[in-house]
Protein backbone atom coordinates (compact mmCIF):
# COMPACT_ATOMS: atom_id res chain seq x y z
CA UNK A 1 0.00 0.00 0.00
CA UNK A 2 1.42 3.35 -1.07
CA UNK A 3 1.27 5.98 1.65
CA UNK A 4 -0.25 9.30 0.67
CA UNK A 5 1.62 12.47 1.50
CA UNK A 6 -1.53 14.51 2.04
CA UNK A 7 -4.90 12.69 2.23
CA UNK A 8 -7.92 14.63 1.04
CA UNK A 9 -10.96 15.26 3.24
CA UNK A 10 -12.85 12.59 1.27
CA UNK A 11 -10.09 10.02 1.82
CA UNK A 12 -9.94 10.84 5.51
CA UNK A 13 -13.73 10.57 5.76
CA UNK A 14 -13.59 7.05 4.32
CA UNK A 15 -11.04 6.13 7.00
CA UNK A 16 -13.18 7.66 9.73
CA UNK A 17 -16.20 5.63 8.63
CA UNK A 18 -14.16 2.41 8.62
CA UNK A 19 -12.89 3.19 12.12
CA UNK A 20 -16.43 3.81 13.31
CA UNK A 21 -17.52 0.45 11.89
CA UNK A 22 -14.61 -1.28 13.61
CA UNK A 23 -15.34 0.37 16.95
CA UNK A 24 -19.05 -0.47 16.66
CA UNK A 25 -18.02 -4.09 16.16
CA UNK A 26 -15.98 -3.96 19.39
CA UNK A 27 -12.66 -4.69 17.67
CA UNK A 28 -9.34 -2.94 18.18
CA UNK A 29 -6.89 -2.18 15.37
CA UNK A 30 -4.78 -5.28 16.07
CA UNK A 31 -7.80 -7.59 15.84
CA UNK A 32 -8.99 -5.91 12.64
CA UNK A 33 -5.53 -6.23 11.10
CA UNK A 34 -5.43 -9.96 11.78
CA UNK A 35 -8.70 -10.44 9.91
CA UNK A 36 -7.03 -9.12 6.75
CA UNK A 37 -3.55 -10.49 7.35
CA UNK A 38 -2.20 -6.99 7.94
CA UNK A 39 -0.55 -5.32 10.89
CA UNK A 40 -1.90 -2.63 13.23
CA UNK A 41 0.06 0.14 11.52
CA UNK A 42 -1.50 -0.68 8.15
CA UNK A 43 -5.02 -0.57 9.62
CA UNK A 44 -4.21 2.75 11.28
CA UNK A 45 -2.97 4.12 7.97
CA UNK A 46 -6.18 3.05 6.23
CA UNK A 47 -8.29 4.63 8.98
CA UNK A 48 -6.36 7.89 8.79
CA UNK A 49 -6.66 8.07 5.01
CA UNK A 50 -2.90 7.82 4.66
CA UNK A 51 -3.24 4.73 2.46
CA UNK A 52 -6.04 3.48 0.26
CA UNK A 53 -8.06 0.29 0.55
CA UNK A 54 -9.23 -1.95 -2.27
CA UNK A 55 -12.87 -2.82 -2.84
CA UNK A 56 -12.16 -6.44 -1.89
CA UNK A 57 -10.53 -5.52 1.43
CA UNK A 58 -13.20 -2.95 2.23
CA UNK A 59 -16.00 -5.46 1.68
CA UNK A 60 -14.14 -8.02 3.80
CA UNK A 61 -13.79 -5.48 6.58
CA UNK A 62 -17.48 -4.59 6.37
CA UNK A 63 -18.35 -8.28 6.59
CA UNK A 64 -16.08 -8.81 9.60
CA UNK A 65 -17.59 -5.74 11.22
CA UNK A 66 -21.08 -7.19 10.66
CA UNK A 67 -22.19 -4.17 8.63
CA UNK A 68 -25.30 -5.29 6.74
CA UNK A 69 -26.17 -1.90 5.24
CA UNK A 70 -25.45 -2.70 1.60
CA UNK A 71 -26.12 0.86 0.36
CA UNK A 72 -23.68 2.24 2.91
CA UNK A 73 -20.98 -0.29 2.01
CA UNK A 74 -21.47 0.45 -1.69
CA UNK A 75 -21.11 4.17 -0.97
CA UNK A 76 -17.85 3.50 0.88
CA UNK A 77 -16.61 1.39 -2.03
CA UNK A 78 -17.37 4.28 -4.39
CA UNK A 79 -15.31 6.57 -2.16
CA UNK A 80 -12.45 4.07 -2.00
CA UNK A 81 -12.28 3.40 -5.74
CA UNK A 82 -12.92 6.93 -7.01
CA UNK A 83 -9.94 8.11 -9.06
CA UNK A 84 -11.32 11.54 -9.96
CA UNK A 85 -8.65 14.15 -10.40
CA UNK A 86 -10.75 17.26 -10.07
CA UNK A 87 -10.06 20.77 -11.29
CA UNK A 88 -9.04 21.75 -7.75
CA UNK A 89 -5.88 19.63 -7.99
CA UNK A 90 -4.21 22.34 -10.06
CA UNK A 91 -4.18 24.45 -6.88
CA UNK A 92 -2.43 21.82 -4.75
CA UNK A 93 0.68 23.33 -3.24
CA UNK A 94 -0.58 26.83 -4.04
CA UNK A 95 -3.63 27.14 -1.77
CA UNK A 96 -4.31 25.79 1.73
CA UNK A 97 -5.61 22.22 1.68
CA UNK A 98 -8.99 23.29 3.06
CA UNK A 99 -9.73 25.14 -0.22
CA UNK A 100 -9.18 21.94 -2.19
CA UNK A 101 -11.13 19.83 0.29
CA UNK A 102 -14.12 22.17 0.11
CA UNK A 103 -14.16 22.00 -3.69
CA UNK A 104 -13.95 18.21 -3.53
CA UNK A 105 -16.83 17.98 -1.03
CA UNK A 106 -18.98 20.22 -3.23
CA UNK A 107 -18.10 18.21 -6.35
CA UNK A 108 -19.37 14.98 -4.78
CA UNK A 109 -22.33 16.47 -2.89
CA UNK A 110 -25.90 15.50 -3.74
CA UNK A 111 -27.11 18.93 -2.60
CA UNK A 112 -25.95 22.00 -0.68
CA UNK A 113 -27.63 24.08 2.01
CA UNK A 114 -26.15 27.35 3.20
CA UNK A 115 -26.96 29.63 6.11
CA UNK A 116 -25.14 32.94 5.70
CA UNK A 117 -25.14 35.73 8.28
CA UNK A 118 -22.34 38.19 7.51
CA UNK A 119 -21.20 37.39 3.97
CA UNK A 120 -22.81 36.21 0.77
CA UNK A 121 -21.83 32.53 0.33
CA UNK A 122 -18.75 32.01 -1.83
CA UNK A 123 -20.60 30.13 -4.56
CA UNK A 124 -22.88 33.16 -5.08
CA UNK A 125 -20.28 35.93 -4.94
CA UNK A 126 -19.33 38.22 -7.79
CA UNK A 127 -15.67 38.55 -8.65
CA UNK A 128 -15.46 42.03 -7.09
CA UNK A 129 -17.18 40.85 -3.92
CA UNK A 130 -14.86 37.84 -3.59
CA UNK A 131 -11.80 40.00 -4.17
CA UNK A 132 -12.95 42.44 -1.48
CA UNK A 133 -13.48 39.61 1.01
CA UNK A 134 -10.04 38.14 0.43
CA UNK A 135 -8.43 41.60 0.43
CA UNK A 136 -9.62 42.13 3.99
CA UNK A 137 -7.78 39.05 5.23
CA UNK A 138 -5.03 39.37 7.85
CA UNK A 139 -2.17 38.86 7.41
CA UNK A 140 -2.53 40.46 4.01
CA UNK A 141 -2.22 38.33 0.90
CA UNK A 142 0.16 38.98 -1.94
CA UNK A 143 -1.46 39.88 -5.24
CA UNK A 144 -0.76 36.38 -6.60
CA UNK A 145 -2.27 34.74 -3.52
CA UNK A 146 -5.31 36.98 -3.78
CA UNK A 147 -5.91 36.20 -7.43
CA UNK A 148 -5.50 32.46 -6.86
CA UNK A 149 -8.21 32.53 -4.20
CA UNK A 150 -10.56 34.57 -6.33
CA UNK A 151 -10.07 32.28 -9.34
CA UNK A 152 -10.62 29.19 -7.20
CA UNK A 153 -13.84 30.64 -5.77
CA UNK A 154 -15.22 31.54 -9.18
CA UNK A 155 -14.42 28.08 -10.54
CA UNK A 156 -16.35 26.49 -7.67
CA UNK A 157 -19.44 28.24 -8.97
CA UNK A 158 -19.37 26.21 -12.18
CA UNK A 159 -20.54 23.08 -10.32
CA UNK A 160 -24.33 22.99 -10.80
CA UNK A 161 -25.99 21.31 -7.84
CA UNK A 162 -29.30 21.73 -5.96
CA UNK A 163 -28.52 24.56 -3.57
CA UNK A 164 -30.73 26.15 -0.91
CA UNK A 165 -29.36 29.39 0.53
CA UNK A 166 -30.79 31.15 3.58
CA UNK A 167 -29.12 34.53 3.88
CA UNK A 168 -29.56 37.12 6.62
CA UNK A 169 -30.29 40.74 5.79
CA UNK A 170 -27.00 41.66 7.47
CA UNK A 171 -25.06 39.87 4.73
CA UNK A 172 -27.03 41.75 2.10
CA UNK A 173 -26.42 45.15 3.66
CA UNK A 174 -22.77 44.87 4.71
CA UNK A 175 -20.62 46.57 2.09
CA UNK A 176 -17.46 44.52 1.78
CA UNK A 177 -16.42 46.97 -0.93
CA UNK A 178 -18.13 50.07 -2.29
CA UNK A 179 -21.73 50.87 -3.18
CA UNK A 180 -21.34 49.80 -6.81
CA UNK A 181 -19.93 46.39 -5.86
CA UNK A 182 -22.76 45.86 -3.38
CA UNK A 183 -25.36 46.78 -5.99
CA UNK A 184 -23.75 44.38 -8.47
CA UNK A 185 -23.75 41.61 -5.85
CA UNK A 186 -27.45 42.09 -5.15
CA UNK A 187 -28.14 42.00 -8.89
CA UNK A 188 -26.20 38.74 -9.10
CA UNK A 189 -28.29 37.25 -6.29
CA UNK A 190 -31.48 38.23 -8.08
CA UNK A 191 -30.19 36.58 -11.24
CA UNK A 192 -29.20 33.39 -9.42
CA UNK A 193 -32.51 33.24 -7.58
CA UNK A 194 -34.17 32.52 -10.93
CA UNK A 195 -31.91 29.52 -11.62
CA UNK A 196 -33.58 26.11 -11.42
CA UNK A 197 -30.94 24.68 -9.08
CA UNK A 198 -30.88 27.55 -6.57
CA UNK A 199 -33.45 28.43 -3.91
CA UNK A 200 -32.71 31.73 -2.20
CA UNK A 201 -34.44 32.79 1.00
CA UNK A 202 -33.87 35.88 3.15
CA UNK A 203 -34.06 36.41 6.91
CA UNK A 204 -34.96 40.07 7.55
CA UNK A 205 -33.87 42.05 10.58
CA UNK A 206 -37.54 42.59 11.35
CA UNK A 207 -38.03 39.13 12.80
CA UNK A 208 -39.00 38.64 16.43
CA UNK A 209 -37.26 36.06 18.57
CA UNK A 210 -34.57 35.06 16.10
CA UNK A 211 -31.69 33.78 18.23
CA UNK A 212 -29.97 31.61 15.63
CA UNK A 213 -27.93 34.26 13.86
CA UNK A 214 -24.63 32.50 14.65
CA UNK A 215 -25.56 29.37 12.71
CA UNK A 216 -23.47 30.10 9.61
CA UNK A 217 -22.75 26.83 7.82
CA UNK A 218 -22.59 24.90 4.58
CA UNK A 219 -24.36 21.55 4.67
CA UNK A 220 -23.30 19.13 1.94
CA UNK A 221 -25.48 16.11 1.31
CA UNK A 222 -23.76 12.78 0.78
CA UNK A 223 -24.99 9.72 -1.11
CA UNK A 224 -26.63 8.72 2.19
CA UNK A 225 -27.55 10.93 5.17
CA UNK A 226 -24.88 9.34 7.36
CA UNK A 227 -22.28 10.53 4.84
CA UNK A 228 -23.39 14.17 4.92
CA UNK A 229 -20.83 16.84 5.85
CA UNK A 230 -21.09 20.25 7.51
CA UNK A 231 -18.46 22.86 6.67
CA UNK A 232 -17.83 25.72 9.07
CA UNK A 233 -15.44 28.62 8.55
CA UNK A 234 -12.59 28.96 11.02
CA UNK A 235 -9.74 31.52 11.31
CA UNK A 236 -7.26 29.20 9.60
CA UNK A 237 -9.50 27.42 7.10
CA UNK A 238 -12.62 25.29 6.89
CA UNK A 239 -13.64 22.78 9.55
CA UNK A 240 -15.39 19.60 8.36
CA UNK A 241 -17.97 18.06 10.70
CA UNK A 242 -19.31 14.55 10.19
CA UNK A 243 -20.37 13.00 13.52
CA UNK A 244 -23.97 11.80 13.44
CA UNK A 245 -24.98 13.72 16.55
CA UNK A 246 -23.65 17.01 15.17
CA UNK A 247 -25.12 16.37 11.73
CA UNK A 248 -28.53 15.93 13.38
CA UNK A 249 -28.05 19.21 15.23
CA UNK A 250 -27.23 21.08 12.03
CA UNK A 251 -30.11 19.46 10.16
CA UNK A 252 -32.48 20.68 12.85
CA UNK A 253 -30.86 24.11 12.88
CA UNK A 254 -31.26 24.49 9.12
CA UNK A 255 -34.91 23.42 9.20
CA UNK A 256 -35.66 26.00 11.88
CA UNK A 257 -33.82 28.81 10.12
CA UNK A 258 -35.44 27.97 6.78
CA UNK A 259 -38.89 27.86 8.39
CA UNK A 260 -38.71 31.48 9.58
CA UNK A 261 -37.18 32.87 6.37
CA UNK A 262 -39.10 34.62 3.63
CA UNK A 263 -40.25 32.43 0.77
CA UNK A 264 -38.35 32.70 -2.55
CA UNK A 265 -40.72 35.22 -4.12
CA UNK A 266 -40.75 37.42 -1.03
CA UNK A 267 -36.97 37.13 -0.84
CA UNK A 268 -36.53 38.35 -4.42
CA UNK A 269 -38.79 41.32 -3.67
CA UNK A 270 -36.77 42.04 -0.52
CA UNK A 271 -33.43 42.00 -2.36
CA UNK A 272 -34.83 44.13 -5.16
CA UNK A 273 -35.98 46.69 -2.60
CA UNK A 274 -32.53 46.78 -0.99
CA UNK A 275 -30.90 47.28 -4.37
CA UNK A 276 -33.16 50.25 -5.12
CA UNK A 277 -32.10 51.86 -1.84
CA UNK A 278 -28.42 51.93 -2.87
Amino acid sequence: MVQRREPTARQMRLGVELRRLREAAGLNAVEAARLLGLNRVQISQIESGATGVSEQRLRRLASHYACTDEKFVNALVAMATDRTRGWWEEYRGQLPTSFLDLAEVEHHAAFLRDVAILYVPGRLQTEDYARAVFSSRLPELTQDELELRVRHRLTRQQVVIPHVVVIHEAALRIRVSDRAATRAQLARLLELSEADHITLRVIPFDLDGFARASSTMTYAGGPLPRLDTVVRDAPHGSVFIDSESQLNTYRTSFRRVEAVSLDPAQSRDFIHKLAKEL
